[in-house]
């Protein structure tokens, strides 16, 4: 066969095609592919980087308050509460079990609450908590109210409002029947002393309708909050549940924060939706500031605190430049002073305190022989009784705690009064008293009669006396080496009589030597 091969004019003459390059496309379709895959990573990266570091969700702020209701449990609530709205928490859990406490720090928390912009739920809890008294109002006042299974809360009758103690303040929630009781209807029993009922109807309808008006506020059963201020009486957790004084039960903090979980709770910051479901709890402890204020306010720590200052700025004053007495008595005192002016005082009672303490003190410095000391026990031990202007539980001082600083006060007159009698029956050793009774000899020419007119019936010459020369003056002549005995001074002349016997013994010593 014949090969044809075209010539070069028919080559150059055909029009011109386009090659076909297999490798050229496939790379071309490679790089597209690498673009696309590079773009929807990109894509991909920008939408997770928001959700990577994002800030996680805030935590669900729990308070754990055990114990009275007081200025130490006040500023923990407030300050948690603070905190929960600057972390902008989803909810602040109260964790509640209280006998009660004092009115002025109850409604320092009440107020906290109501202005909080972060939903609060009381939780009466763990089983077998309480929230008596001061505990009722703080949970009608809360945005959610809850108690675990086997407990209770009611008995919010006022027993005493710090009257007496002035600015003192702090009425007390122990959670009893009140002094004066009265019916549902208001009506009081009659008291033989008016201004005291009307004082005790003004508590009564004061601290009711302020219940009252929480319980308007939060939409619960206003009838029951009056009953539980006016006749003191309480309600197990089912019961209260029944009759819409809380709005659910749970087992614990975690339980209560995933069914609150949804709900709407209008705040000062308007009304927001709980969204708890996945919000982790977050416990706060109570800080230095707490503890030691929780310390200090405690009426039994406060009084001690009060002894020890005034004992030690005594023993700083009688040995002055020792520093330490000073410095640890100042200190106790300052602090007493200030635990003081946080607990509902009697000033009455605190002004009989001082006083005792003060007359304990004069007793060191008055040669009373334990009469300022005693009467300073009975005035301290009075005052102490009377201290506490309120009948809160917690804030009362017991009686054996008086009743030892009384005798540790008793102790310290006794012994500075038996030092005081020791040293009253010890002899003058110094001055011109320590002369009289002193024995010497008469030395020189012996004593002659006195050659003045006037004098001639004393006899008159020079002793030696503690080993000093004086002029003495007897009412008989004496010889040289006679003993004398001083009976007492006038200016440098002492007044001497013989010691019998004395010169007879000298005598005979003389002989035996020579």
């Amino acid at each position: 066969m014949r090969d044809h091969r075209p010539s070069h004019a028919a080559v150059h003459d055909a029009p011109h095609a386009h090659p076909h390059h297999p490798l050229t496309a496939r790379l071309a379709r490679a790089v597209v592919f690498v673009a696309l895959l590079v773009a929807w990573a990109a894509v991909a990266a920008a939408l997770a980087v928001p959700a990577a570091f994002a800030a996680p969700s805030p935590p669900v702020v729990v308070m754990t308050v055990n114990g009275a209701i007081g200025p130490a449990s006040a500023d923990f609530i407030v300050r948690s509460l603070e905190r929960a709205a600057r972390e902008r928490a989803p909810l602040a859990i109260l964790e509640l079990d209280t006998p009660g406490g004092l009115d002025t720090s109850m409604r320092q928390i009440i107020k906290a609450i109501l202005a909080s912009p972060v939903p609060v739920a009381t939780f009466v809890a763990p089983g077998g908590a309480r929230a008596a008294s001061a505990g009722t109002y703080i949970v009608y006042a809360s945005h959610f109210a809850a108690m675990a299974p086997g407990t209770n809360l009611g008995a919010a009758s006022p027993v005493q409002l710090g009257v007496g103690g002035g600015g003192g303040g702090g009425g007390g929630f122990p959670g009893g029947p009140p002094g004066a009781p009265e019916t549902a209807s208001g009506a009081s029993a009659p008291h033989a002393d008016d201004n005291e009922s009307t004082e005790a109807r003004k508590v009564m309808h004061d601290s009711a309708a302020y219940i009252r008006g929480l319980a308007q506020l939060r939409g619960r059963n206003a009838a029951w909050g009056e009953r539980a201020v006016r006749e003191a009486v309480s309600l197990s957790d089912e019961e209260a549940r029944d009759q819409h004084v809380i709005d659910l039960i749970a087992l614990d903090p975690a339980d209560l924060a995933r069914q609150l979980d949804g709900r709407t709770v209008t705040t000062t910051a308007g009304t927001l939706r709980v969204a708890t479901a996945h919000a982790p709890l977050e416990v706060v402890a109570p800080d230095w500031r707490n503890r030691f204020l929780s310390i200090v306010a405690d009426p039994n720590v406060a009084l001690i605190l009060l002894t020890i200052g005034i004992y030690g700025l005594f023993f700083e004053f009688a040995n002055p430049g020792f520093v330490l007495p000073g410095v640890a008595g100042a200190t106790c005192l300052l602090v007493g002073l200030f635990a003081m002016q946080l607990l509902p005082v009697n000033y009455a009672g605190l002004g009989l305190v001082l006083l005792g303490l003060a007359c304990l003190i004069a007793e060191a410095f008055l040669p009373t022989f334990g009469v300022l000391g005693f009467g300073g026990i009975v005035a301290f031990a009075i005052g102490a009784l009377m201290l506490m202007d309120t009948g809160a539980p917690g804030y009362g001082i017991p009686i054996p705690l008086i009743a030892g600083l009384a005798l540790g006060g008793a102790a310290f007159v006794a012994t500075v009064s038996s030092v005081a009698l020791r040293a009253r029956r010890r002899p003058v050793v110094t001055g011109a008293e320590a002369m009289v009774g002193a024995t010497g000899e008469v030395i020189d020419e012996g004593l002659r009669p006195d050659p003045r007119p006037g004098h001639a019936a004393l006899s008159t010459g020079w002793a030696r006396v503690h080993g000093e020369r004086w002029r003495v003056a007897c009412a008989t002549p004496l010889a040289a080496g006679s003993r004398v005995q001083v009976s007492s001074r006038s200016g440098l002349t002492l007044t001497v009589t013989p010691l019998h016997g004395a010169a007879h013994d000298k005598a005979n010593e003389k002989g035996e030597h020579s």
